[in-house]
């Protein structure tokens, strides 16, 4: 269904720093460094048919967080939702909600962590724990 996702941020620098270690966590390597048209500054982050993509905002105005968004990273275990949230913590980030572990929801069962990055978005990791 998505193509991509674009976050804006107020420090390019900082946020690549962030990103590279804990999208790294996932398997995901160097972001594509791109010039928008505008001269504005993207990295593209492509991992696994997705790209998540930090700019510059185009219009020139500060980046903010969406009150009520998140994106939310697929972890293939446990463990790697805790080591996404710890990373991201180490880099920069803040810890949010409750501490990283199992919920148990009328939906399945999910491990989920959630983190601010250092601009303010919010961020998942999610494991899905295979139904019995």
């Amino acid at each position: 269904m998505f193509n991509h996702i674009m976050l804006g941020s107020n420090d390019l620098e900082r946020s690549q720093r962030f990103y590279d270690a804990v999208l790294g966590v996932l398997g995901a390597g160097e972001p594509l460094r791109n010039t928008a048209a505008s001269g504005h500054t993207r990295l593209f982050y492509r991992h696994n048919g997705s790209t998540l993509a930090i700019s510059e905002p185009i219009n020139d105005e500060p980046a903010s967080f969406a009150n009520g968004g998140t994106v939310a990273f697929k972890c293939d275990s446990p463990e790697r939702v805790k080591q996404f949230h710890d990373v991201a913590v180490a880099h920069g980030g803040t810890s949010i909600e409750e501490p990283p572990g199992l919920r148990e929801h009328s939906l399945g069962n999910f491990h989920l962590a959630y983190v601010r990055d250092p601009d303010g978005n919010k961020l998942c990791a999610i494991y899905r724990v295979p139904a019995a």
